[in-house]
């Protein structure tokens, strides 16, 4: 799946990320936070393995449901790595 990747600082500098897929608009609830393109177009696979700190199923489940995923707060990386 192509995705586009979002990335937003939090507190003590952790940084969150929110997946939408590619071509499709920032979703109308997470349009009034200061998210940052992060990556474009971007192959986000399931495969069992982490991107931008989201477990691939986890993601795939939340775009399913709700058309984007987003870190979970236990899930957010430092200084922006991902």
């Amino acid at each position: 799946m192509k995705v586009d990747v979002y990335k937003r600082p939090d507190s003590d500098g952790l940084f969150s990320y929110l997946v939408v897929p590619h071509q499709k608009p920032m979703p109308q609830e997470v349009t009034n936070t200061d998210w940052q393109l992060h990556e474009q177009d971007v192959n986000f696979e399931r495969d069992g393995r982490r991107h931008f700190t989201l477990q691939s199923e986890d993601a795939y489940m939340q775009i399913g449901e709700k058309g984007y995923a987003i870190s979970h707060l236990s899930e957010r990386a430092g200084d922006g790595a991902a």
